[in-house]
C-alpha cells in the first residue's frame, strides 16, 4: 500500500491524500489551494497521476480547501464516485459555485481593469463545470460502514468542525487508517463533539492549531464591545466569514445579545449569494447541529440577507453604522472585499477577524500589521481598526487535537500530521511524542511511504 501527499502537507489548504492499494486508487479530500502565490498557482499543475485513473474521493467536508479542486479533477477525466455525508454533498455544492462565480468575477474584472499578467485571465474552472461535479457524489450515512471494492470499506464519524463534517475510518489489507478531516471543538456552539477514534493502523491528523490554544475569552462580551464602540464611533463593523458554520455562530451570538438589548438597533447583513441556502442546509439537516427549528427561525429574523450583487452595492453606499457578515473568511475573494474597498481606509471601520488566516492571505496579513492591502490590483491604505476573536475557531486546538487521539485502544504504528504549517505541525509531533508516545512524521508536500 502505498500513501501520497498531494496537498495538505506543510500547508492548511489543497488537502489531497492519495491512497493506492491492489490497483484501487482512493483520494482523501481534493482540496483547492489558497494563499501565497506559489501554493495558488499549484492550482493550475495536472496532478503527478492521472484523474480517471483514480477510483474514488473521500470527502471529508464542503470546504473550498477539501473540496474545492473537484472540477478540475472532473475536468481532467476523474469518474469515479466522489463519497460524502448529505450535509457535506450539500455544502460542497454551494461553495463550488460559489468559488466558480467568484473566479468568473475576478477574471472579468482583470480583464476589464487590465491588471492581469497574462494576455487573457481565466477562471480556474467555471460555474459548468462546477455542476459536472454534482452526478459524481453519492451520499452516506455516518457511522455505517460503505464498501469501496471486495476488500476496501469506510466509515465517516462526525468530526464536528462544520455541518456534515466527518473523519474517515477506511480499511484495507488488514488494517485500519484514520483521516481525521478538520477536527472541531469539543465545546462547540453549534456543532456536537468531534468522535474520537478507537481504533487506527496509521492516522493522518490535521495540525492547523497544532501549536495554539485557544483563549478562555467570552465571544460574547467581546463581540458585544466591538460593535457598540463602531457604533458609537459612527462605523461599520465588518466581519468576514466563512458563509457555513462560522457566519452562523456569529449570527446566533448577534442574535443573542440583540434580544438581550445588549447592541443597537442597526442594520445587520449576512452577504453572500448562498446565505440562504446554507440556512436551508441547516434546517433540512437538524440531527448535525445544537439548534433547534425555532432558533433557526428567529435568528435569522434580525437578518438583511444580501444575495443580489446589486443588494451589495446598496449596502455598501448605506453610510449607516452596520454589522456585515460576508465571506470568504480568509478574505482571499468574494464580496467581503467589495466592502473593505469602500471601508478598509476609514478609521472608523472595524474589521473583526474570526477564523484561521493561512499563509499569504489578506486576512493574515492584517492580523499581521499590514498597512496597505491589495484588491482586485489596487492598494488601499488600512486605517480601520483590525481585532480578532480566536474563540470562534471552528478548528480544535492543541488540547482538541490531543484529546482526539485519548481513546485509542492500541499504539497505532505512525501519526501522520497533515494540513498544518510546519511549525504548528511540528510542535503537536512534539507533545503526542510527549504524551502518548506515538511515532509522528511530518509529510512533505509530495512525499511517498509504503505502509
Amino acid at each position: 500500500m502505498k500513501i501520497k501527499f498531494l496537498g495538505g502537507a506543510g500547508t492548511v489548504t489543497g488537502s489531497k491524500t492519495l491512497i493506492e492499494s491492489n490497483g484501487i486508487r482512493i483520494l482523501i479530500d481534493c482540496g483547492q489551494f489558497q494563499g501565497i502565490k506559489p501554493l495558488r498557482e499549484l492550482n493550475w499543475e495536472p496532478l503527478p497521476i492521472l484523474p480517471n485513473t483514480i477510483d474514488f474521493v473521500l470527502l471529508t467536508h464542503g470546504h473550498l480547501d477539501h473540496c474545492g479542486w473537484l472540477p478540475r479533477l472532473v475536468n481532467q477525466g476523474f469518474a469515479g464516485k466522489i463519497y460524502c455525508t448529505s450535509p457535506t454533498a450539500s455544502v460542497a455544492k454551494l461553495i463550488l459555485l460559489d468559488s466558480a462565480r467568484i473566479q468568473e468575477e475576478e477574471a472579468n474584472i482583470a480583464n476589464r481593469e487590465h491588471y492581469s499578467k497574462h494576455e487573457k485571465a481565466e477562471p480556474l474552472y467555471n460555474v459548468q463545470q462546477a455542476q459536472e461535479v454534482f452526478p459524481l457524489l453519492k451520499v452516506i450515512k455516518p457511522n455505517e460502514g460503505v464498501p469501496l471494492d471486495a476488500e476496501i470499506s469506510a466509515v465517516f464519524r462526525n468530526a464536528g468542525h462544520i455541518i456534515g463534517a466527518c473523519s474517515i475510518e477506511l480499511k484495507l489489507e488488514g488494517k485500519t487508517l484514520v483521516f481525521s478531516g478538520d477536527i472541531g471543538r469539543d465545546n462547540d456552539m453549534l456543532m456536537y463533539p468531534p468522535v474520537k477514534p478507537k481504533e487506527a493502523d496509521y492516522v493522518f491528523l490535521e495540525s492547523t492549531y497544532g501549536n495554539r490554544i485557544h483563549p478562555n475569552e467570552d465571544v460574547k462580551l467581546l463581540l458585544e464591545t466591538y460593535i457598540n464602540n463602531t457604533y458609537q464611533n459612527g462605523g461599520t463593523i465588518i466581519i468576514p466569514s466563512f458563509a457555513v458554520e462560522r457566519a452562523q455562530t456569529i449570527m446566533y451570538l448577534i442574535w443573542k445579545l440583540k434580544e438581550e438589548d445588549r447592541i443597537p438597533d442597526i442594520p445587520y447583513i449576512i452577504d453572500t449569494p448562498m446565505g440562504i441556502s446554507v440556512l436551508d442546509v441547516f434546517t433540512n439537516n437538524k440531527s448535525w447541529h445544537k439548534l433547534s427549528e425555532e432558533e433557526c427561525v428567529k435568528m435569522c429574523q434580525i437578518f438583511t440577507i444580501n444575495s443580489e450583487y446589486q443588494e451589495t452595492i446598496n449596502s455598501i453606499f448605506d453610510k449607516r453604522p452596520k454589522v456585515v457578515i460576508a465571506a470568504s473568511g480568509m478574505i482571499t475573494g468574494g464580496r467581503v472585499l467589495s466592502y473593505l474597498e469602500e471601508y478598509i481606509g476609514l478609521p472608523e471601520t472595524t474589521v473583526i477577524i474570526v477564523g484561521y488566516q493561512g499563509e499569504g492571505t489578506r486576512g493574515r496579513k492584517l492580523l499581521e500589521g499590514a498597512t496597505e492591502i491589495k484588491i482586485h490590483g489596487k492598494y488601499y491604505p488600512v486605517l480601520a481598526k483590525i481585532l480578532e476573536i480566536e474563540g470562534l475557531s471552528a478548528h480544535g486546538d492543541q488540547n482538541d487535537l490531543l484529546n482526539w487521539l485519548s481513546e485509542l485502544k492500541s499504539k497505532p504504528k505512525k501519526v501522520f500530521l497533515v494540513h498544518g504549517e510546519n511549525q504548528p505541525a511540528d510542535e503537536l509531533r512534539s507533545k503526542i511524542q510527549e504524551k502518548y508516545g506515538f511515532d509522528c512524521s511530518v509529510p512533505l508536500m509530495g512525499q511517498e511511504f509504503e505502509l
